[in-house]
């Protein structure tokens, strides 16, 4: 049995008091949400911290409501709340449902599933495990052996929430003792394995931000060996805009899980824009979305298969996109 370390426990009742202490402790402290990531990693020791800063206390941190035109989802909203909500649009539902299993929705937190930690089969063993095969690069050691010959960590994006809000062009609050930003959801990613959010350490996300956008048709589909539990080996989210005679005049694709940070696949989209959303674009962006993508051998099944998938897995989507709504 995996145990904790002996940790303290610190928990605030505001953002700014929160935010303070992460200032204060540095690396020695780490905020929790929901935990369901968190603990596992301090369990394996892949974190050694001090301190564990608790924000369940954070009152504002929580709930779903409509402001404007946009929808605000407090960072401690748990996945089962957003599954069970009518607020939301229909692609978040979808993505937070294929997240883990009911048990661990009913823990996990959108905030936690956009700050999941990035994954390596190298990494996320027991330290005695990453000892014996000698630590990589994300844990301390001096070789990613992923691609040995690149001083550079490849472990993978691995949140499901993370492409969907992307494709529905979302925006998060970041707040700590500088004060509070908003920046697309899409700036917070960084693709190296190591420092993958473009947050500072005392930073807090509070809140997601999605525009209200009915005549937007969106969707995400998952890759995964089991069909619940397992982290995403790859995900796909799209989602388009098309006008009265069926042309699409935007779009939006973003591969999850073949790289250390969500994947817009530009090229892909230029393929849908301004052309007739059928069959002969459908497959065009799905040669455009494999060209891109280059997943490497560093979780759950190989690097080959992953990356014949992502035809796949666009031309899906896509062609579930192009099907008329169906009618209630």
């Amino acid at each position: 049995m995996m145990r904790l370390p002996k940790l303290a426990v610190a928990s605030p009742t505001t953002v700014e008091e929160a935010a303070g202490l992460l200032a204060e402790l540095g690396e020695r402290g780490v905020a929790l949400s929901g935990g369901t990531d968190l603990i596992p990693n301090l369990k394996r020791r892949q974190l050694t911290v001090e301190t564990v800063v608790l924000l369940g206390r954070i009152d504002e941190l929580h709930g779903i409501r409509v402001e404007g035109d946009s929808i605000h989802i407090g960072s401690r909203t748990t996945l089962r709340e957003i599954v069970d909500s009518d607020l939301v649009p229909p692609v978040l539902v979808q993505a937070a449902g294929l997240v883990a299993s009911p048990t661990i929705q009913n823990q996990g937190t959108i905030g936690g599933n956009l700050c999941v930690d990035t994954r390596c089969f190298w990494l996320n063993v027991t330290d005695l495990w990453r000892q014996a095969a000698e630590p990589c690069l994300k844990a301390d050691g001096d070789t990613c052996w992923v691609a040995p010959a690149k001083q550079h960590c490849w472990a993978v994006s691995s949140s499901d929430l993370a492409p969907a809000l992307i494709a529905l062009d979302a925006s998060v609050t970041l707040v700590g003792t500088g004060g509070a930003r908003t920046l697309p959801l899409a700036d917070m990613y960084v693709d190296d394995g190591i420092a993958y959010l473009a947050k500072a350490p005392d930073e807090i996300l509070t809140a997601v931000m999605i525009p209200a956008d009915p005549s937007l048709r969106a969707i995400y589909h998952k890759l995964r060996r089991r069909g619940s539990v397992d982290f995403p080996i790859l995900g796909v989210a799209a989602a388009v805009h098309l006008d009265d005679a069926g042309v699409c005049t935007s779009a939006r694709i973003i591969l999850g899980a073949v790289a250390s940070a969500p994947l817009r696949v530009a090229d892909a989209e230029a393929a849908l824009v301004g052309e007739t959303f059928g069959s002969e674009s459908i497959a065009a962006a799905a040669e455009a979305a494999r060209k891109l993508a280059r997943p490497l051998y560093n979780t759950d099944l190989t690097s080959r298969y992953r990356k014949r998938m992502v035809p796949v897995f666009v031309r899906r989507a896509l062609e579930e996109l192009a099907a008329p709504p169906v009618l209630a």
